[in-house]
């Protein structure tokens, strides 16, 4: 599908203070849009980034199709624009799309549109360290009428910022008992736009006690260990990692699979199962516990320090750069950066 170019007039780049990158608030002068209609995707424009006009009726505001995914551009010490396993993220919004009624996006639009989005906008990846360029892509209904079925119209857009980090410091999380994310049967599986709402108000009351995030429990019983808002949680437990399997309420994040697949390429036993809240916390109190992290596109690995439950704070051991943690995100970041070999196919040159 040809792509139609509409550069920006001026470019908007020295307007932003790169070294002091706040995370999503500096958006990249432009923004590939694609438009599906009669049963097909029928256009492919790069614009500048700027507003949409809609009607007040329109379904994805009412009915929540909408569905988006996450991920990160880097610049090598080369000077290359390298993006870390996009083909997963294409793979899971279809998956999003398939699950919300929505059209499937052809790889031609995710992946092609991406490549030459990031080829016009290639001064915008940052080359500071711990900065990148978050790359964001969505869809959402444009029928503009009021009834609760499938939009017939739908709008695929991506746009981009460069961003500093995401958590500056370990956690402090509490498990939730009372709100639940997900449950069996449902969407959590899924990036649409609900799960991210629906989320809000435990986690607000959360920061409200001092908390940073919250641990989703299962809906069921409230006793296993799920995830947290915006990332897979993992645990080192008794020298095994461990975390959460996949299914109708888990998230299967691109992180966490290149966590796991690192973990077992390097000999650590991998064990995806349920964690209960009882053996996480007896766990830390006698020590078998020895780490606790977030895997997200957002955080990469973020430290967890201390967990909150039922009234009572559990401290982790202090971050140490022997832990695997520490380790697992070095071969990470190295690996996206481009300084050791790609062994794994993981890095989409543009």
């Amino acid at each position: 599908m040809e792509i139609q170019i509409h550069p920006i007039g001026k470019s908007r780049i020295d307007e932003v203070d790169f070294n002091n990158l706040a995370f999503g608030r500096s958006f990249a002068d432009h923004m590939l849009i694609a438009e599906y209609a009669n049963g097909a995707w029928q256009s492919m424009t790069i614009q500048p980034y700027g507003p949409l006009s809609y009607q007040p009726a329109m379904m994805s505001i009412h009915y929540g199709q909408s569905i988006f995914e996450g991920m990160k551009g880097y610049r090598s010490a080369k000077g290359d624009v390298l993006v870390f396993r996009p083909e997963e993220n294409f793979k899971r919004f279809n998956k999003s799309a398939v699950r919300m009624c929505m059209p499937e996006i052809p790889e031609e639009i995710f992946l092609g549109g991406l490549k030459k989005l990031l080829e016009i906008d290639n001064a915008w990846v940052p080359n500071k360290e711990g900065c990148s360029l978050y790359i964001r892509p969505f869809m959402f209904a444009t029928d503009e009428y009021v009834g609760v079925s499938p939009s017939t119209t739908y709008k695929f857009i991506i746009f981009n910022c460069p961003v500093g980090s995401y958590y500056s410091k370990p956690l402090k999380v509490r498990v939730e008992t009372e709100y639940i994310r997900a449950a069996k049967g449902g969407v959590g599986f899924a990036k649409n736009a609900g799960n991210y709402g629906g989320s809000l108000f435990a986690t607000q009351k959360a920061m409200q006690a001092g908390y940073d995030q919250i641990i989703w429990t299962d809906a069921a019983t409230h006793q296993y260990v799920e995830e947290a808002g915006t990332m897979n949680l993992m645990f080192m437990v008794g020298g095994s990692l461990v975390t959460a399997p996949t299914g109708d309420t888990i998230l299967d994040g691109v992180t966490r699979k290149s966590v796991i697949q690192i973990a077992k390429d390097w000999g650590i036993d991998v064990q995806e199962r349920q964690l209960s809240v009882k053996e996480l916390v007896s766990g830390i109190l006698d020590g078998s516990v020895t780490e606790a992290f977030g895997a997200g596109t957002a955080a990469v690995i973020a430290p967890i320090q201390t967990i909150g439950f039922e009234g009572k704070d559990y401290q982790l051991p202090d971050k140490k750069d022997s832990d695997f943690s520490s380790k697992v995100f070095t071969e990470i970041n190295q690996i996206r950066l481009g300084e050791i070999e790609d062994s794994r196919g993981w890095v989409w040159k543009v």
